[in-house]
């Protein structure tokens, strides 16, 4: 991966779609909602069975944390030429939710192992306690901390030009929904996993996945000054 962010770095165009890419790629772990339902069970280390969804959606979320931290990684060569603090930030911020997302994984496949070595109800305790500390890093590391990506990605796209503004305004309006509905689990007016609190983080989802598309498709726009300097700089 390293190498060929290190490729890409040679020209927009590369730029962008690696960026694409990976935005894209972070999207994997959405069957998680239903590949975890067996494992929020309390009696889950109780029963039989495979533990295959809890691999396949632990392995689903480490791709999206590398994935992650890639976006930053891959578009840091153009946006540090904008604004190098808040570009060094963005990165920063997503290595930190990559961090989290290891450390939820690392929880879940500890229950998987309490389940597997037969330890039996006097495990029961210990393996909620594990689910629930994923359930507030989940909260954290994927609720919160997007919020700040965003934040600081939705000012550099909309300063920058380097895509439609009007695309930046939607990442920026989905920053304080987002934290309102992680608020409002925070407090316990909805539960982590209700339909409902899932609502608040679609403009995040639509800014993310339409960036990823947009920059596949589109690339970024040859009229904007990080653009047209470099070409004219060349």
């Amino acid at each position: 991966m390293a190498a060929y962010i290190k490729m890409a770095a040679d020209s927009p165009r590369k730029i962008a779609l690696t960026a694409g890419i990976f935005y894209l790629l972070t999207f994997v772990s959405i069957p998680t909602l239903s590949l975890y339902t067996g494992i929020h069970d309390p009696n889950y280390i109780l029963g039989s069975g495979p533990d295959t969804n809890v691999f396949i959606g632990v392995i689903l979320e480490l791709i999206v944390a590398l994935t992650g931290i890639g976006t930053a990684v891959a578009l840091y060569p153009l946006l540090k030429k904008q604004n190098g603090s808040v570009a060094l930030g963005l990165v920063g911020a997503r290595v930190l939710e990559a961090a989290t997302i290891f450390v939820g994984a690392a929880f879940l496949l500890a229950v998987v192992t309490l389940r597997q070595s037969g330890i039996g109800a006097e495990g029961l305790v210990t393996a909620k306690a594990l689910v629930t500390l994923y359930d507030r890093i989940f909260h954290v590391g994927q609720g919160l901390i997007p919020a700040l990506d965003d934040l600081l990605l939705g000012y550099l796209l909309y300063k920058s030009k380097l895509v439609p503004r009007t695309l930046s305004i939607i990442g920026l309006i989905g920053v304080p929904t987002l934290v309102a509905g992680n608020i409002f689990v925070l407090f316990g007016i909805l539960g982590q996993r209700d339909p409902s609190t899932f609502l608040f983080a679609v403009p995040v989802a639509v800014f993310e996945f339409t960036l990823g598309i947009w920059l596949i498709v589109k690339g970024f726009n040859s009229s904007a000054p990080l653009i047209s300097n470099a070409k004219t700089n060349g």
